[in-house]
């Protein structure tokens, strides 16, 4: 596609006139070449004024120091501000022309929104004296867009490009399948990126996971891939895959512009900041299973729905006590080595810092059917809590203690009344699917937390 086939054509009357290419031909002895010249330059100076004006064009209209051609928004203060408020502009008319339902994810903006949110909610139209969220500086502006509310259809780009955007589409393997050895290898569309001028936006596609949450996944560029389209560092999404609860949405008018936004923009940035999400690690799973047989026995079987059952309770009583939590122990060992509860650990592990402890925790799981069955340490030191679940399934809660350069939990043997001290590396923690549970578990160590 050729340079003016994407740009803006400038509007009438603001294009300084172009003076006509002036050639001055060899001087020739002969009357006849010298005629031979002028002919053909008379049949060139069509083609060579044509190419001028394109030049012309460009480096008045898209160079970085004049930008593009927009006309003035009220309040922005450069023409920098113009082209990020016309290019989100733009995108809107684009997705709502081909109805693609995005909505506003951008942290930088959505940080802005949410300092006034009270008075968006209430305001009408969100008339401003000022373009005062999206001609904030910034180099991209990122939306969301649900896969399951558009078909990816071939219609909207062609659009794109007529507007004058460039796009770059990026795809992966679909991680819902890696379990799946026949459909391990299929890609889906995980980011967009409509270039336009010297803004960018950037959609991220999430998709529904069987926990009852939504997935992003990681921006991998393939090698054929044009690595300078845009500042890929700078992108908010996408250095890493990321799940988040599902939204409620809320439409606003913000800067004469009507977009969807999450309705608790605090919440969602909140979450924002610990999306990242860890798949389960399948291909070593089968490995390990070729050299470890799993159990398939009735006992097995039957635990195992047990602990799933004991662990879903035990992940509702504690979300609705608003207490942080994470896999631990042999419960995280099952899903690192082998993506699935180990059958003969006879219990189920789950880890807490010591600041989320409440005292309403006990309570809270005998309310639930899960009676206290052991209480070792105390709160200033190795505090361990053990529940009963069904039969002899147990649920362990570890409380972890936080020193300046390391971690500790403690742990005191039932029988013997012996404790121990088990120290950890500095972690933090990050998303994953088990059994069927969008769960925290230890981030950036590849092993588990574990006695």
């Amino acid at each position: 596609m050729s340079h003016t086939s994407r740009m803006r054509h400038p509007r009438p009357g603001v294009r300084p006139a172009l003076r006509p290419l002036q050639t001055s031909p060899r001087r020739s002895r002969s009357p006849g070449r010298q005629s031979l010249l002028r002919a053909s330059e008379k049949m060139r100076a069509p083609e060579q004024s044509s190419s001028c004006h394109r030049l012309y064009y460009y480096k008045y209209y898209l160079s970085p120091k004049n930008g593009p051609a927009f006309s003035r928004v009220k309040g922005s203060q450069s023409g920098q501000d113009n082209t990020r408020w016309h290019v989100v502009k733009k995108f809107l008319g684009l997705v709502s022309n081909h109805n693609v339902p995005v909505y506003l994810i951008d942290p930088l903006v959505l940080g802005l929104i949410n300092k006034d949110i009270k008075q968006l909610r209430s305001a009408s139209d969100g008339s401003s004296p000022e373009c005062k969220y999206f001609c904030a500086p910034r180099d991209f502006t990122t939306f969301a867009l649900l896969d399951k509310t558009w078909k990816h259809e071939t219609g909207l780009f062609r659009s794109a490009e007529k507007m004058g955007f460039q796009w770059l589409k990026i795809q992966n393997k679909d991680p819902r399948l890696e379990g799946m050895d026949d459909l391990s290898g299929i890609e889906i569309p995980l980011h967009y990126i409509f270039r336009l001028a010297s803004h960018a936006i950037h959609v991220v596609v999430f998709y529904e996971r069987s926990g009852n949450y939504l997935w992003h996944g990681q921006l991998r560029l393939k090698q054929n891939m044009d690595r300078k389209f845009v500042p890929f560092r700078k992108l908010h999404f996408g250095r890493y895959p990321g799940a988040y609860g599902k939204l409620v949405l809320l439409p606003v008018s913000i800067d004469e512009l009507k977009v969807q936004i999450p309705k608790n923009p605090s919440q969602f940035l909140e979450e924002m900041s610990h999306a990242r999400f860890l798949e389960c690690r399948y291909r070593e799973a089968r490995a390990f299973f070729q050299l470890y047989p799993d159990d398939t026995s009735l006992d097995a079987v039957e635990f195992r729905k047990k602990a799933k059952a004991l662990l879903h309770l035990a992940v509702l009583t504690l979300n609705n006590l608003g207490v942080r939590f994470w896999l631990s122990s042999g419960t995280c060992l099952g899903w690192y080595r082998q993506c699935n509860i180990i059958p003969y650990s006879k219990d189920v592990d789950l880890g807490i810092f010591i600041k989320d402890y409440k005292s309403d925790i006990v309570p809270a799981f005998r309310k639930a059917g899960l009676p206290l069955k052991h209480k070792f340490g105390k709160v200033e030191d190795s505090l361990e809590l053990s529940f009963q679940g069904e039969g002899d399934v147990k649920l362990d809660i570890f409380f972890f203690y936080e020193e300046d350069d390391h971690i500790w939990n403690g742990g005191t043997q039932a029988k013997s009344g012996k404790k121990f001290k088990y120290l950890f590396p500095k972690f933090t923690l990050c998303w994953t699917e088990f059994v069927e549970l969008k769960r925290p578990q230890p981030k950036l160590e590849p092993r588990c937390i574990g006695h």
